[in-house]
């Protein structure tokens, strides 16, 4: 049975309709019975995954996986937007992905919600769309768009930042290998698409968070600490600032210039997995960062770091910034 799953489960790309089931000779009882022990998980009505696939995503995955099955469930061709085409784009998010998905149609008016599914008007007369793992969806600077005029502060700019650093990276990338490369997402791209789009509210947040989006800012827990700083009052540092200490190149995420201050936000990835580790033991991790951190001490007041926890509770982070002596704006 569990290889009778494995084999539909490649053929569809993670993704099992009901259909399948039937044809593979999988009843509505035994399906039923394959969830409830869990070898089976419905991801949307008549669409299935396999459970220990499911559980060992993310809910980053979780939810693309969501998006996807909507896509094949539909029975009818599908445009995602807003941040479900987020999703798909590969965008990080702070905080929750919604319950439901997001698609455009030509007879919404605003946004139209229905169970699991929001509806929204497309605004452009002719609106550019891509095809992503198998779905099409919204393009990058439309997406970015979308969900700062529809989405908080802190998501819109989280998304942008990371958008146009890989795409930046991207560029420089081509570039050094000699490859002509295509134009790379901009401000200017993202205020035109802005103009040319103009959602029917947000319009104001979404120029905001195109303002204030910057590509220095290297990990979501650096864009949601600077979102958190400016929004708290305080000073809003450099971003990425480098140093030469005995002839070692450095650089810092935070630095604020007028007080002599760097900061960092430590990501326990850092310490724990992933290709930062890079198969070296944790602790020699921690040891390097503390000799690394000792030598930048040289050219600076102080030197603060905090974690996620901190920074995510408006409440934390403020009384960190006050007590660390953070300059307010």
């Amino acid at each position: 049975m569990i290889s009778s799953l494995e084999v539909l489960d490649t053929c569809r790309d993670g993704l099992i309709p009901s259909a399948a089931l039937s044809a593979a000779g999988m009843n509505s009882h035994v399906v039923e019975t394959l969830l409830r022990c869990g070898e089976l998980v419905r991801v949307r009505r008549g669409i299935y995954a396999i459970g220990e696939t499911w559980r060992s995503a993310s809910l980053d995955g979780r939810y693309a996986t969501f998006v996807r099955a909507t896509a094949l469930a539909a029975g009818r061709p599908l445009v995602f937007s807003h941040l479900s085409a987020a999703s798909l784009h590969g965008l990080p998010i702070v905080g929750p992905w919604p319950k439901a998905v997001h698609v455009l149609s030509s007879r919404a008016s605003g946004g139209n919600t229905a169970r699991f599914t929001t509806s929204h008007q497309a605004t452009a007369s002719r609106t550019e769309t891509v095809l992503l793992a198998g779905c099409r969806a919204t393009s990058l600077a439309r997406t970015l768009v979308d969900v700062a005029a529809s989405s908080t502060f802190l998501i819109g700019v989280t998304m942008m930042d990371h958008a146009l650093r890989v795409d930046a990276e991207r560029m420089e990338a081509e570039v050094k290998r000699g490859i002509r490369p295509v134009a790379a997402l901009t401000k200017d791209v993202l205020l035109g698409e802005l103009a040319a789009g103009r959602p029917h509210s947000g319009a104001v947040q979404a120029e905001r968070a195109i303002a204030f989006a910057n590509p220095l800012s290297a990990t979501p827990g650096e864009s949601l600490s600077r979102v958190r700083i400016h929004e708290l009052g305080f000073e809003v540092p450099e971003l990425q600032v480098h140093f030469c200490v005995d002839g070692r190149d450095f650089w810092v995420d935070f630095y604020w210039r007028r007080v002599r201050k760097m900061a960092e936000f430590d990501g326990e990835l850092k310490y724990t997995r992933g290709i930062v580790l890079a198969d070296r033991d944790p602790g020699e991790v921690v040891f390097q960062e503390k000799k690394r951190e000792d030598m930048l001490r040289t050219r600076a007041n102080s030197f603060d770091r905090w974690v996620w926890e901190i920074a995510y509770s408006p409440r934390r982070f403020f009384d960190f910034l006050t007590d660390h002596g953070i300059p307010r704006a």
